[in-house]
């Protein structure tokens, strides 16, 4: 079978470099990449038939003339986002200057068909803890909604709610514990294929999540070490690209070994000094916070109130990698109007 066929026209090299390198990174001798920065090439190559699977092109580039070849998506690369300009109702328009990650993600998305051959080598399940440093940041929130978002773009995901009391189900339609008492028996005395064992108790609605637990785990007798062995076991299967991982806000043996289990661990905070405070106090107990594993982000910010993040006295020891506009989590939201929040979906693109 043909490896699909990709194509990157720009006329500035600098900003074709970081979007060819996703494409390394992901699909490394799987698809067959042109780069072209020359717009006399670039019209001379499309003077003969061109059968192309992804052509990613600068507006200086593009004409209406591209229609006659056989090109199954074209993104066209612009500066300024508005309806219509083309021509070609075929022609997916993307922001040049947003980042290089949600790019590449909605690429990948919206030509799943013609790249899920190319990324069946792909790299194995990934886990993603999110954690606070204090209750009360929507940890929850943010974890279900970057759940739900990636499975929107094709992704197989499971939630784990690594709680010592569940009360995630609120977001849910199917509020209901497990009931099983064969289950919580096979959870008190756990082996390594545990996610095997129980994995018919998964649930969905908008992702796969292992369902809530009709008890404290002190109540229940189930050890904390559980969560770690059932994400261990539940990597293993291969029956996900990510495992997200819900945790409680505090630093004790098991939390520290569940964020050195995860790929990337995402920190939620929000924009007052005291979450700031509290914040810096939580990462000076985690070593590598500097590093790519580490995203944090300010929940549920209002760009009307005080950012501590701007103020020069607050101290703040990490930087922000995203921002999530301001939601009321005491309203019914559901975890599909949660992934449509632009800040969560940048986050999730940050992960992917």
């Amino acid at each position: 079978m043909p490896k699909p066929r990709v194509i990157i026209a720009d006329l500035d090299i600098n900003y074709i470099i970081p979007l060819q390198l996703k494409f390394v990174n992901d699909f490394f001798e799987r698809v067959d990449m042109e780069i072209i920065t020359d717009v006399n090439y670039f019209n001379a190559l499309f003077e003969t038939p061109q059968k192309v699977d992804i052509l990613i092109v600068s507006e200086e580039m593009y004409s209406i003339a591209l229609q006659k070849h056989n090109i199954s998506y074209t993104f066209l690369m612009v500066e300024q986002l508005e309806e219509g300009g083309t021509g070609d109702l075929n022609v997916k328009r993307l922001f040049k200057y947003t980042s290089v990650g949600e790019i590449f993600n909605e690429i990948v998305s919206q030509s799943a068909g013609v790249l899920s051959s190319a990324g069946e080598e792909k790299k194995g399940t990934q886990i993603v803890v999110v954690t606070s440093a204090y209750g009360g940041a929507g940890k929850t929130s943010v974890a279900m909604g970057i759940g739900a978002c990636l499975t929107k773009n094709y992704k197989r995901v499971l939630y784990v709610n690594a709680s010592k009391l569940n009360v995630f189900q609120y977001l849910l339609d199917n509020k209901a514990p497990i009931s099983s008492q064969e289950v919580y028996a096979k959870m008190i005395n756990p082996n390594p294929r545990i996610y095997n064992d129980i994995k018919h108790t998964i649930r969905y609605e908008q992702f796969s999540y292992l369902p809530p637990l009709k008890g404290s785990l002190m109540s229940l007798g189930i050890h904390e070490s559980f969560f770690e062995m059932f994400i261990r076991s539940a990597q293993e299967s291969k029956d996900f690209d990510y495992i997200i991982v819900d945790m409680d806000s505090t630093i004790d043996s098991y939390s520290t070994q569940l964020i050195d289990l995860a790929d990337r661990v995402i920190i939620v905070t929000e924009q007052s000094r005291n979450a700031v405070f509290a914040t810096n106090i939580f990462i000076s107990n985690i070593n590598g916070v500097n590093t790519d594993k580490y995203i944090f982000v300010c929940n549920k910010f209002n760009k009307d109130s005080y950012n501590a993040f701007v103020s020069p006295d607050s101290g703040t020891k990490f930087s922000i990698n995203e921002f999530i506009e301001m939601y009321n989590t005491f309203e019914n939201v559901t975890c599909s109007e949660l992934s449509e929040k632009t800040g969560i979906r940048k986050a999730a693109f940050l992960i992917a």
